[in-house]
């Protein structure tokens, strides 16, 4: 079974955290060689998680979250690329 962008997303951070299995984690390794996209999702991440980790605050702009969450719905409603 090839696995696509959706089921990447969805664990991402177990990914990023060593929490998925062998099968899983070669089946998202195969994924991320050829896709840029959830490359470019693992590395955001990535760099999120460096930044929750830093102990200096960063004040987002008004009303980020909000356009950050639209955002991730509105990618994950449209079908598999």
């Amino acid at each position: 079974m090839r696995i696509d962008c959706k089921h990447v997303w969805e664990h991402i951070s177990a990914y990023i955290d060593g929490e998925v299995d062998e099968h899983l984690r070669a089946e998202i390794d195969s994924h991320l060689e050829t896709c840029e996209i959830c490359s470019a999702v693992l590395d955001s991440t990535r760099n999120v998680v460096i930044l929750m980790a830093d102990e200096r605050v960063f004040k987002l702009p008004a009303g980020f979250s909000e356009r950050l969450h639209a955002h991730i719905e509105r990618e994950l409603e449209e079908p598999s690329r």
